[in-house]
């Protein structure tokens, strides 16, 4: 496959230059930022670690009102992490996120050493977890600096030691498993149910609690719920923190928590907020971040996607915030090769390809294999890999008398 070199490369018509999105002074740029948690814990807001990405951009609609916290060494356990991501809404939605970004997490690493839970397949986890989405919910109430009547967030959030891998989610944020089939062919996984009042057991629980679903003419697609008597606030899901002008009618803060037993085939999971799922499915997310050079800019490369897919798909509307957090389940990157390797290894092949489309799995000198996805390749990618190759060719016959710059190969210096 075409896509483990830094020139560039297209994934259904757009393109990226990791060297670039790496150096790029843009909006949403982080650097990193970390503290120290309950027992112990490496708290992560912003930046990567040698298992994980995370990034957030603001979207068109005003202040991002995404959240997003990577745990280390979770409940003081070595290895054990904790990821989230929270998506607000409402007027104070992005207050209420970062209260429960931050809250929710300590709330959780309290309640499991107290009861002395292990991860794994045991049940205590799931009673542990409850109680700590439904304490987080009522400290919202006690919160006199936040308004958390119509304003609330979502939250998505996964566990992870060992192979064990615990997944909570309330509302309508998502978390996917990028894993391998019997063929050795990378698929998405989705660990998780977005809760919407379009699902048919949402919609009974919050019509016998009183409250309303319908959606608006001008969006006839997306029901939403409503007050008893009043036609607000219009919430677009069935389950979020906050939002206490529903929770008497049906919107409440319990969440859906399942179990996955980890395999050796399962390759990293990614959670994101709806900015990104609205515009990218879970197969085009699981390419896209399989696809890149550098783990640690798997997430900006993924929200640089979703932002390029709101322009191109929904070119009137407002690109929604995006927040994105990749936990990788192994440490070595799935694509590591060098523009050199490239040029000696994978021109041969891509003069063969028919119509300039890689579909098939490769394998690498050193036994990785390469995602099975359709990349289409540009062809000036293409003239820069042939002239790497005859420059390095024409080096060693000593017949260049200069070294060629980086501006020779479209910002890629030959080595």
């Amino acid at each position: 496959m075409g896509a483990c070199c830094s020139t560039e490369v297209k994934y259904k018509g757009r393109r990226h230059e990791e060297d670039d999105l790496e150096g790029k002074e843009e909006e949403g740029q982080q650097e990193e930022v970390t503290t120290t948690g309950h027992a112990g814990a490496i708290v992560r807001f912003q930046g990567s670690s040698s298992y994980t990405s995370m990034y957030t951009r603001k979207g068109k609609k005003g202040i991002n009102q995404d959240a997003m916290t990577v745990w280390e060494n979770f409940m003081g356990e070595k290895n054990v992490f904790f990821c989230a991501v929270f998506d607000g809404h409402g007027p104070s939605g992005h207050q209420v996120a970062r209260h429960v970004c931050h809250t929710l997490p300590y709330k959780l690493s309290t309640v499991c050493k107290e009861n002395d839970v292990a991860v794994g397949a045991d049940k205590d986890w799931e009673a542990s977890i409850i109680r700590a989405f439904e304490e987080s919910d009522e400290d919202l109430i006690l919160e006199e600096s936040l308004d958390s009547y119509c304003s609330g967030t979502t939250a998505v959030t996964v566990i992870k030691q060992d192979e064990h891998l615990i997944i909570s989610n309330l509302g309508d944020s998502r978390a996917i498993l990028c894993t391998r089939d019997n063929e050795n062919q990378l698929i998405p996984i989705q660990l998780t149910v977005d809760l919407k009042p379009s699902i048919p057991s949402e919609a009974e629980r919050i019509l016998k609690c009183g409250g309303r679903v319908f959606a608006m003419d001008e969006e006839s697609n997306v029901p939403r719920v409503w007050m008893p008597d009043h036609d607000c606030p219009g919430l677009a899901m069935a389950r979020a923190f906050g939002d206490f002008c529903l929770k008497d009618h049906g919107v409440i803060a319990i969440p859906q928590v399942s179990y996955r037993k980890l395999t050796s085939k399962d390759e990293f999971v990614v959670l994101a907020t709806d900015g990104v799922w609205d515009v990218l499915t879970n197969n085009e997310v699981i390419r896209i971040v399989a696809s890149v050079k550098k783990q640690s800019m798997a997430a900006k490369i993924l929200v640089y996607y979703a932002v390029q897919a709101w322009r191109t798909r929904y070119p009137g509307s407002k690109v929604d915030d995006c927040a994105v957090v990749c936990l990788f389940l192994k440490k070595r990157p799935l694509l590591t090769r060098s523009l050199s390797d490239m040029s000696k290894n994978v021109a041969s092949q891509l003069d063969g390809a028919d119509s300039n489309l890689i579909s098939k799995d490769r394998k690498t000198e050193e036994g990785e294999t390469v995602i099975n996805c359709d990349i289409t390749v540009d062809p000036k990618a293409l003239d820069e890999l042939n002239r790497v190759k005859a420059f390095t060719k024409s080096s060693r016959l000593g017949s260049l008398n200069r070294r060629k710059t980086s501006k020779d190969f479209g910002g890629t210096e030959a080595n």
